[in-house]
């Protein structure tokens, strides 16, 4: 792990040269280029200068003590060579964790897709539920939201909708929730007060840029309708729906938010390339299923991960096996804590894997 360290400290001694060259700086595209590897190694240079700081603490300290000339200061030295211990240990673990390897999608942002499961009407106003609670925390992030495509219903609920998230690091922190959500309470249209249990699909997709996912226009079939739902101008007047059918996956995507047809295709687009590249990483790991067994979940749509209960107030991811009784917190945004402990648990898998 060391020599790795040393010869990742030397490549960031070497690009911080590069991005202070001003042949460099003139070159655009490699000064973003160095600047980007420079900010990603920043964390762990900083980790490890801090390693070697506690490691050369507690060398001059132990000389010191074996030297036994200083009785006065005794006391203090040792008090230091504990803490300075504490931090080695605690440090090493951080290093370990921060050479872990990076998913290449964390730093991009998320095309979110919420939609209505089991439990009609109930599971519709979930989804607006969900919407409103992954809204309210991009907000704590300050993160643009821009809704894509939506199906709302009459009662306020959503059938699908469907958002982009911008904002540093969006996937790395959301990446965790998709999956099956369930809540379970007494619906507003229930008169006899009985708990239904409902769910509603979750999907998490990094954005992808063209580069990524190169689309043939020939395997493409667009076709333009009038758009439908409660109201509004445009709605059912014009042919500003689009709907995008990628032939050789069979991916049909619609876009009808917008009243411009072609700011609905860019839309639609947006969305079919990361469809496209999320069917692609699933292959992928399927290719190397030991991947799968190391992660916290597998983001497979069908998998229930959570369950709201609201008689009890409760959160249960399932999982980690952990309970929350902060129901209105967190589907006010306040999802820190359940993402810290995804996070968390990723990272102690992957890193008992790497030990087996």
């Amino acid at each position: 792990m060391f020599d790795k360290l040393e010869a990742l400290e030397e490549r960031f001694l070497y690009l911080s040269e590069k991005i202070s060259d001003p042949e460099v700086i003139q070159d655009q595209a490699s000064f973003r280029k160095y600047c980007k590897e420079h900010s990603d190694l920043s964390p762990i240079i900083d980790k490890y200068r801090e390693y070697k700081k506690a490691k050369q603490t507690i060398a001059d300290d132990k000389e010191l003590l074996a030297a036994g000339e200083d009785q006065e200061m005794e006391e203090l030295i040792k008090e230091e060579l504990s803490e300075a211990e504490e931090t080695l240990e605690t440090v090493s673990q951080e290093l370990k964790i921060l050479l872990l390897p990076k998913d290449p999608n964390d730093d991009k942002n998320v095309i979110m897709e919420i939609r209505g499961g089991t439990g009609g009407d109930e599971a519709a106003l979930f989804a607006a539920d969900l919407m409103r609670m992954y809204s309210m925390y991009a907000e704590t992030k300050r993160w643009k939201i821009d809704i894509l495509n939506s199906n709302p219903t009459d009662i306020g609920g959503y059938k699908e909708v469907c958002f982009s998230i911008e904002g540093h690091g969006a996937y790395s922190r959301l990446k965790f929730e998709s999956g099956v959500h369930r809540v379970q309470r007494v619906p507003s249209t229930e008169s006899g007060g009985r708990i239904h249990t409902s769910a509603v699909t979750v999907a998490v997709l990094p954005e992808v840029e063209d580069v990524e996912v190169e689309i043939n226009q020939n395997d493409l079939r667009i076709d333009v309708f009038r758009a439908g739902g409660p109201g509004g101008q445009c709605v059912n007047t014009t042919d500003s729906a689009v709907r995008i059918t990628h032939l050789p996956t069979g991916i049909v995507v619609s876009c009808q938010d917008e009243k411009s047809q072609h700011k609905n295709k860019d839309k639609a687009m947006k969305i079919l390339r990361s469809r496209i590249y999320e069917a692609m990483e699933e292959q992928r790991h399927k290719e190397i299923a030991d991947e799968r067994k190391s992660q916290v979940g597998s983001g497979d749509r069908s998998e229930r991960i959570r369950t709201y209960n609201f008689p009890q107030g409760r959160v249960t991811d399932h999982r980690i096996n952990l309970t929350l009784y902060k129901l209105e917190q967190v589907l006010n945004g306040a999802l820190d804590e359940l993402i810290d402990a995804l996070i968390t648990a990723d990272q102690s898998a992957k890193l008992s894997g790497e030990h087996t």
